[in-house]
């Protein structure tokens, strides 16, 4: 029997990881829409390569000098942008490969780790930038969204971010919901979109 340790502990953050690892190749497009301290960006950048594009987009100027810091030391680059989620589309046109979208978007919802935790994402805004996600996803791209409950305001967004997901047409998406049951600390769960090519 192997004595190789076992370290792969449940978490909704490392289930994103997993999906986008089978999904993403070298040379593709993504999206870190609440890049925070640039962890998943980081992440991202690793799985598309120097010849794949990164566009990391967040609120708080604290979060963009983060990331930047982040990804500089692991010798990664990516287009940061500050600006809110909800303005997505515009945000990150300039930068998209010509005649591309995204094969995978991700979002951290709640607020900066470390940083001031009365600026959070709130639910109008997430969801506006939910629903430009879809539209900016190529077919088979993968949309992750991490939700967070344990905050002021943190659990309306996450029920308003589950019965947005609940409602997508099966025809155009299929979605997943991967959550906790036996946690007492309002720990995240996931959601996870993927986008349906077209009927023919």
């Amino acid at each position: 029997m192997s004595s190789a340790k076992r370290t792969l502990l449940l978490r909704a953050t490392g289930f994103a990881h997993q999906l986008l690892e089978q999904n993403l190749r070298p040379g593709d497009t993504a999206i870190d829409a609440t890049c925070g301290n640039g962890h998943d960006t980081a992440f991202l950048c690793r799985l598309v390569g120097r010849e794949g594009t990164v566009i990391a987009v967040d609120v708080q100027d604290e979060a963009i000098t983060a990331t930047q810091s982040n990804i500089e030391r692991q010798g990664l680059s990516s287009h940061l942008i500050q600006g809110c989620h909800s303005d997505l589309p515009s945000l990150v046109s300039p930068f998209l490969p010509e005649g591309k979208s995204a094969h995978a978007i991700m979002f951290n919802l709640g607020y900066l780790p470390r940083g001031d935790k009365s600026i959070i994402t709130k639910t109008e805004t997430t969801l506006r930038a939910l629903d430009h996600s879809l539209t900016l996803l190529e077919p088979f791209g993968i949309l992750t969204i991490a939700v967070y409950t344990g905050h002021g305001g943190g659990a309306a967004e996450g029920s308003a971010v589950d019965i947005w997901s609940q409602h997508l047409p099966q025809d155009d998406f299929s979605v997943i919901s991967y959550r906790f049951e036996n946690q007492r600390n309002s720990p995240p769960h996931l959601i996870a979109v993927q986008k349906k090519p077209a009927s023919s």
